[in-house]
């Protein structure tokens, strides 16, 4: 879904409908917000008990009418219900990331060095709601063999 709308305004370009401040783009790569169905600690070994947002950075220009006009123009193309992508702005504030290479599984090794380096750095993760985990799936796990698929994970400190 994302990338379709996505790809309808970058291809936008080329159709009658002309989008006030575009400017030609790379699609950027998908990134999630993870938080606890329950609110409770991120406990990364039970993934079936996150809750997510997926969503793909957009340039400026790009406003809800915008969206609201690929959303639909997509829809029709590919004869397929997008209504449910919407428009969604982030403030992500403070944050600590670091590039993971490797399965998704083994994560926590690398969120378990990032919270230390928040330690010693006298930070605080600060996951509470708007403030999420976010990852940025820079590598297609399709395509690329699991240990070299590059994941950045960003955490919120105070």
């Amino acid at each position: 879904m994302l990338y379709s709308v996505a790809y309808t305004i970058k291809m936008s370009k080329k159709g009658e409908h002309k989008i006030l401040g575009y400017f030609d783009f790379v699609v950027p790569p998908l990134e999630d917000l993870w938080w606890m169905r329950d609110d409770s600690k991120i406990d990364y070994s039970h993934k079936e008990n996150f809750s997510w947002i997926s969503m793909i950075r957009l340039p400026d220009f790009v406003t809800p009418k915008e969206l609201d006009w690929a959303v639909k123009t997509a829809s029709e193309k590919k004869k397929k219900d997008f209504s449910k992508v919407k428009f969604f702005k982030y403030n992500e504030g403070l944050c600590v990331q670091q590039m993971h290479i490797g399965s998704y599984d083994d994560e926590p090794t690398t969120i378990e060095n990032m919270h230390k380096f928040v330690k010693s750095e006298n930070y605080q993760i600060d996951i509470k709601n708007p403030r999420y985990h976010h990852e940025i799936y820079l590598s297609d796990p399709r395509r690329t063999r699991v240990d070299r698929v590059r994941t950045v994970i960003r955490l919120p400190i105070k």
